[in-house]
């Protein structure tokens, strides 16, 4: 993810200051890691140095003072270029998950790597239940479906693929053993 991409995109909608975006990316991204209040800041005064956004005040309410940004035209159009520019697939299977398995693959054997397998893939489908009930609570936002639907998609993904992999898990192994 490009956080200050990311922020450029929150700031297009109006001036805020770092608690703000923060605030906002949490609210806009709620399945996404939360960014940390530094990050947001060392994130502005980068964008700041290369002239993407401009400080357009401070205020103060109950507590340290808030330095508002504005996105600037360089920024809006560094904006324009990231969404216009299609995103790669990626190029290599990276991943805790595809790594825990393979290696589970060559050095247990066939009934551990199994049952990792189906211990795995539980947690999985627990986690699918968990997003679907997100999704389809009253209280749930566009955001939260959004989201939801996408940790539903590569859950999903990844369920299928433990699943093949489980149909495979002997041959693998007389592979790699023989």
């Amino acid at each position: 993810m490009s956080t200050s991409h990311v922020l450029l995109g929150l700031l297009a909608a109006g001036n805020r200051h770092g608690y703000e975006l923060k605030r906002a990316h949490d609210a806009r991204l709620p399945r996404a890691k939360p960014l940390a209040f530094g990050q947001v800041y060392a994130t502005l005064g980068r964008l700041a140095r290369d002239g993407l956004v401009v400080a357009t005040g401070q205020e103060r309410e109950a507590g340290p003072d808030r330095t508002a940004y504005q996105l600037t035209g360089q920024g809006r159009e560094a904006l324009d270029r990231w969404l216009g520019t299609v995103e790669p697939p990626a190029p290599y299977v990276t991943s805790t998950l595809f790594a825990k398995v393979v290696v589970a693959l060559l050095v247990a054997d066939v009934s551990a790597a199994r049952s990792y397998l189906v211990a795995q893939g539980r947690a999985h489908t627990d986690r699918l239940r968990e997003l679907t009930a997100v999704k389809t609570a009253s209280s749930a936002t566009l955001d939260d479906v959004v989201s939801a639907d996408y940790a539903i998609a590569h859950l999903d993904a990844d369920l299928r693929w433990l699943r093949t992999t489980l149909d495979r898990v002997a041959d693998w192994h007389r592979e790699v053993h023989s």
